[in-house]
């Protein structure tokens, strides 16, 4: 039977000014599961994730998190409710002049009354859930791509959130460190059980990550499946976007 969705998009509408992004975006992400978006640039996938963290409302239709209809939610349950959410961007977003250790311990300095000692305790942990137990004391100038991506990884697990946001993850990086981030990904999700929302149009890291794949074009859902169906579909506009990358491999 099938769990109440964790996200839930219904009909939603978006536009900024005379530019209409959303155009009745449905979908749902039940607890656990890993679902990736694909779709051509503009067609509003950054703007999706932006919804579920309510920092967009829609013009109309719902966005739902956790029951709560973001819309309606008062200011304070929402920056209550983005303790639970852990948000992964492409660039790291690491401030330079902090170490990797500070730079995990700043939100829980900033929003929770947690002793030192437990703050380095969840840092530590969070360094080695990742696999760079030993970058605790560098700056984000000694980092490489694939290490920057792990130290996101990392913070974004600090508050152990029950929702992760990974906006291309695969941003920048060789194949190599690619597959290892994936396996980062997939060891977590499967860990930690946590929901998470992958935009990305690397395939190889949405066949290795996701459970499902929605394909996200003018506005709207217009395709939702597995990534063994998705890729092997014959609909037009998804042979058009791919090409010939379809056939690209999992690697893990």
């Amino acid at each position: 039977m099938s769990s109440s969705p964790i996200i839930r998009f219904k009909d939603v509408h978006k536009s900024f000014g005379s530019h209409n992004i959303l155009k009745g975006l449905t979908f749902d992400v039940e607890k656990g599961r890993t679902l990736a978006i694909m779709g051509p640039s503009g067609t509003g996938k950054s703007v999706t994730l932006r919804h579920i963290v309510g920092l967009l409302q829609p013009d109309s239709g719902l966005v739902e998190v956790e029951g709560h209809d973001m819309a309606h939610i008062p200011q304070a349950e929402i920056a209550e409710m983005r303790t639970r959410m852990g948000f992964v961007f492409q660039s790291g977003a690491l401030i330079n002049w902090m170490t990797v250790a500070d730079n995990l311990a700043l939100p829980l300095r900033e929003n929770t009354p947690l002793s030192e000692d437990e703050i380095a305790r969840r840092v530590s942990e969070k360094l080695d859930w990742v696999h760079i137990a030993d970058a605790a004391h560098k700056f984000p100038s000694e980092l490489s791509g694939g290490m920057k991506k792990r130290v996101g990884l990392a913070r974004a697990l600090i508050n152990d959130p029950d929702i992760i946001l990974y906006d291309e993850p695969n941003a920048g990086l060789d194949p190599e460190i690619a597959t290892a981030i994936n396996r980062v990904i997939c060891e977590l999700t499967n860990n930690l059980s946590v929901t998470s929302i992958v935009v990305e149009h690397r395939i190889p890291c949405v066949k290795a990550v996701a459970d499902e794949v929605i394909f996200l074009d003018e506005g709207r859902a217009l395709l939702r499946d597995t990534p063994k169906n998705f890729f092997s579909s014959e609909h037009p506009r998804l042979v058009r976007f791919l090409g010939d990358q379809r056939d690209i491999p999992t690697t893990t």
